[in-house]
C-alpha cells in the first residue's frame, strides 16, 4: 500500500503545476484541522460528489491528492468516499470516464477509498457495468414527460429540476450510508454556498413548510428544507392525491449531526490548460459525442434540449428544424463562453451542428439517445412540445389536427375520456391506448395534466408558481429573438438550457 500510494502521489505531482501542489498542501493542513478525529485520521470519512464531468473529475483528483499528502505526513489518512448519482440522461461514456479516473488515481485498489453509486435511494459499490435500476429510468422518464407537457418542453424545467432535487437527495442518502460521513467536500466558495442556501430557504418559505419550524443552518437542515421544496414541487406536478409518486421523490435528510461542509475553493485556482492536461493525460478523460453536450461533460440531455428546440420551430411554427437547432446552438455556445470554456471546445460544439447534413445527423443522434435513455420516440417528443393537455386540453385540437388527424375526428370523445374518472371500456379503452402511445404517458397522468394549469414561464415579474420561481433564480437562461412563423415578426422569447 505504501508503494501504491507513493506512485499515485508522484503521478499527480508530475501532472499538476507547483501552484496546484502548494494549494493541495494548504488544503491538507486545513482539512486535518477540520476533521473530528485529527489524531486518528483513519476514523474520518470524507465524501465528494463525482458526477463524471470535467470539473468533478478535477475535484476528485484534488481530494485524492490531499488524502495522499496527509498519508505521507502522518502515516495515516481519512477514508475517501466519492459518490456518483446516476440518472437516465447519463451515458455509458460518463461511467467509463469515472472508471478510468478511479484506475488512474488508484481509488479502486486502495481500501481507504469507497467509491459508491446512488440509484435513487439505493447505494451500491461503484462498478462500471452495474445496470441502472429500471425504477430510476421510469421515474426520470415520467418526470421529464410531465414537466415537459406543462411547459412546452422548456429545457431547464423539463430536464433539470427533478434531476437537481435527485442530486441533493443523493447527498443525503450517501452521507448517511453505513456509519455516515464526517465531511463533504465542495468546490463552491462559501459565498456561493450561502447564496444557494438563502435561495433555497426563500423558496421554502413561499412554497413549502419552511415557516412551520425554526431555522436550521446545519446540512441536515438544508436537506430538510430542500425536501420541503421537493414535496411542494412534485405535488404541484402530480396532484394532491399522488402521495406515492411524491414520496418516491422526497429528499433524504437523516444525516449525522456531526456532518459539515469543507470548501476547497480557495486552494484550487488553476488555468484551463492545466485542467485539460490532468483530464486527458492522466485521467484518460474523453469528450464523448453524447456525454459532452455544450456546457455538460457528464450528461446527454443538452443534446435533447437542442433537438426539442428544433422540433418546436418545425412543428409549432412551421419553420425549419435546423433554424430551431441553430437558435439553441447560439444560446448554448454563448453560455459556454460565459462559463469560460476554452475556445477550442466551443468551436468543437459549433462544428458539430454546422455544415451540410449536420442538422439531420444530430436529429438522428438525438432520437437514438431519447430511445436508449428514456424509451421515447420522436412522435412522443413532438406531443410534449405541443403540450396539448393542460388547461383542460386548450391546445388539444391544434395538436390532433396537425399531428394525429385520425384522432382529431374524435376530439369530443378525447375530451370526455380525459375529463372522466375510472377505467375506460370498449371504444374508450382503445382511444386511451392511442393517447398513451402518442404521448408516452398512462391515462392517469394524462388526466392529471388535463386538470392542471399551463405554466407560463416568464423572464421578468414575480413568479406565480414554484416551477416558474425555480427558473427565475436559474442563471442558465436568456431572452432571444425568434419568429413564430416563417415570415412572422421578430418576437422575444425566454430560452433556457445547458
Amino acid at each position: 500500500m505504501d508503494a501504491l500510494r507513493d506512485g499515485d502521489f508522484r503521478a499527480l505531482r508530475d501532472t499538476l503545476s507547483s501552484a496546484n501542489m502548494e494549494g493541495a498542501a494548504r488544503c491538507a493542513v486545513r482539512l486535518h484541522a477540520t476533521l473530528p478525529e485529527p489524531r486518528h485520521l483513519d476514523r474520518n470519512v470524507v465524501m465528494v460528489a463525482y458526477g463524471g464531468g470535467k470539473d468533478s473529475s478535477y475535484t476528485v483528483a484534488f481530494v485524492r491528492l490531499v488524502q495522499l499528502i496527509l498519508y505521507r505526513i502522518h502515516g495515516a489518512t481519512f477514508t475517501l468516499r466519492p459518490v456518483t448519482n446516476r440518472h437516465a440522461g447519463m451515458p455509458r461514456a460518463v461511467m467509463e470516464n469515472v472508471d478510468r479516473a478511479y484506475h488512474a488515481l488508484g481509488i479502486h485498489e486502495d481500501p481507504q477509498c469507497e467509491p459508491l453509486l446512488v440509484d435513487g435511494d439505493r447505494v451500491l459499490p461503484f462498478r462500471l457495468d452495474e445496470p441502472l435500476h429500471p425504477d430510476v429510468v421510469a421515474r426520470n422518464r415520467l418526470d421529464l414527460l410531465m414537466t415537459g407537457h406543462l411547459t412546452h418542453a422548456e429545457a431547464r424545467p423539463t430536464f433539470c429540476n427533478a434531476c437537481n432535487l435527485s442530486m441533493v437527495n443523493a447527498f443525503g442518502v450517501a452521507a448517511s450510508h453505513g456509519q455516515g460521513v464526517d465531511v463533504i467536500i465542495t468546490g463552491d466558495s462559501p459565498r456561493e454556498q450561502r447564496a444557494y442556501y438563502l435561495w433555497v430557504n426563500r423558496l421554502a418559505r413561499r412554497f413549502g413548510d419552511r415557516d412551520k419550524r425554526p431555522a436550521d443552518a446545519s446540512f441536515g437542515g438544508f436537506l430538510r428544507t430542500t425536501d420541503d421544496i421537493a414535496r411542494a414541487y412534485f405535488t404541484d406536478i402530480y396532484g394532491d392525491d399522488a402521495d406515492d409518486l411524491v414520496a418516491e421523490r422526497r429528499v433524504a435528510h437523516d444525516v449525522p449531526d456531526r456532518l459539515r461542509f469543507f470548501s476547497i475553493y480557495d486552494d484550487t485556482a488553476y488555468s484551463a490548460s492545466e485542467h485539460w492536461r490532468l483530464l486527458a493525460d492522466h485521467l484518460g478523460f474523453q469528450f464523448d459525442e453524447i456525454a459532452f453536450s455544450f456546457t455538460e461533460s457528464d450528461c446527454g440531455n443538452p443534446t435533447l434540449m437542442a433537438h426539442l428546440r428544433g422540433l418546436r420551430q418545425e412543428r409549432l411554427y412551421g419553420r425549419g428544424y435546423d433554424e430551431g437547432l441553430q437558435e439553441y446552438v447560439r444560446f448554448a455556445t454563448s453560455l459556454m463562453a460565459r462559463k469560460e470554456f476554452p475556445p477550442a471546445l466551443i468551436e468543437t460544439m459549433r462544428a458539430r451542428y454546422a455544415g451540410a447534413g449536420a442538422a439531420e445527423r444530430m436529429r438522428a443522434i438525438a432520437n437514438a439517445f431519447a430511445r436508449e435513455a428514456y424509451g421515447l420516440d420522436e412522435e412522443q417528443l413532438v406531443c410534449m412540445v405541443y403540450s396539448p393537455l393542460p388547461a383542460e386540453g386548450s391546445d388539444l385540437e391544434r395538436y390532433l389536427s396537425r399531428e394525429q388527424p385520425q384522432l382529431a375526428e374524435r376530439i369530443h370523445d378525447v375530451h370526455a375520456l380525459l375529463a372522466a374518472a375510472g377505467e375506460p371500456a370498449g371504444d374508450a379503452a382503445e382511444l386511451a391506448g392511442d393517447l398513451e402511445r402518442v404521448s408516452g404517458l398512462p391515462l392517469a397522468r394524462l388526466r392529471t395534466l388535463y386538470q392542471s394549469p399551463r405554466r407560463t414561464l416568464r423572464a421578468t415579474g414575480r413568479p406565480a408558481d414554484l416551477m416558474s420561481a425555480v427558473l427565475a433564480g436559474d442563471p442558465h437562461k436568456d431572452v432571444i429573438e425568434t419568429r413564430h412563423a416563417p415570415d412572422g415578426p421578430v418576437v422575444r422569447e425566454l430560452l433556457s438550457g445547458r
